[in-house]
């Protein structure tokens, strides 16, 4: 899924989150520190904020890691 560390992945996320919250204006940036960039973290908030399917969020979370 990932080539980074969940250690870098924390350390990158952190520049990213003002990006994430860009990206889906629904979530707070709390919320978004707290997945720390696991994306089956941010799969479950997108799901449940935007009422998306799984599948759709995981998508979106694709989509967005691979800007």
């Amino acid at each position: 899924m990932s080539m980074f560390s969940a250690d870098e992945m924390k350390g990158k996320w952190k520049q990213q989150v003002g990006k994430a919250k860009q990206y889906w204006g629904k979530l707070t940036e709390d919320e978004l520190l707290e997945a720390e960039g696991r994306q089956e973290k941010l799969v479950g908030l997108v799901q449940e904020r935007y009422a998306v399917t799984r599948d759709e969020a995981e998508k979106q979370v694709k989509e967005f890691f691979g800007k």
